[in-house]
């Protein structure tokens, strides 16, 4: 049964969703969310689902990206997660971070990557003209948004639509998409899957 760390930032949906499938023969178990907002909507999610909670909040270590990562190791050191899972982890992490972690890290992230890496990314594919939008379950490297893709969803862009109502309509596929990856992933498979 692998062990698995969720890093969030705010209301936690998809961590929920990743919670809320790893029961049963699924081959995973959370141990773990984090985050680095102490009043994160999803640490409260997380108590309520009986999982342990940390808060490691990047603003005590402004300017000091490598005490902050020290910090996130050593509760990630104490957990002793075999796969660490970015729900809407709105920090960006350093190569040596990545690299300590190397082949364990997966994030979620609304778009079809490889277009429209960072944020906003619901805004830019409406002023690209795109007909399709999506999600993206991806390995992390040390390039931003740029690891190996396991898994994307799609949905239709819609006349009218605005960020907001398309982020609305991609949030119900990363529900779906994230859990599916991760207990592949868990398994030992890396095959990219397609909703």
């Amino acid at each position: 049964m692998k062990r698995v760390a969720i890093l969030i930032s705010g209301g936690g949906s998809n961590m929920v969703e990743l919670v809320r499938s790893m029961q049963g023969d699924y081959p995973a178990r959370a141990c773990l969310v984090l985050s680095n907002v102490p009043d994160a909507g999803g640490l409260a999610k997380a108590r309520e689902m009986s999982i342990d909670t940390q808060v490691v909040d990047h603003r005590e270590h402004k300017g000091d990206r490598a005490g902050f990562e020290a910090a996130l190791n050593a509760a990630l050191d104490q957990a002793r997660p075999d796969i660490i899972c970015l729900a809407g982890f709105m920090r960006v992490l350093s190569a040596d971070f990545i690299s300590r972690w190397a082949g364990k890290i997966l994030n979620i992230h609304p778009s079809l990557l490889p277009k429209y890496k960072g944020l906003n990314t619901h805004s830019r594919a409406l002023e690209a003209g795109d007909s399709i939008a999506g999600c993206s379950v991806h390995e992390v490297t040390a390039e931003l948004d740029g690891g190996p893709i396991l898994g994307q969803a799609q949905v239709p862009v819609l006349p009218g639509d605005t960020a907001e109502t398309l982020a609305a309509r991609v949030l119900p596929m990363e529900h779906i998409l994230y859990p599916l990856v991760l207990r592949r992933f868990a398994g030992g498979e890396r095959e990219r899957v397609s909703l």
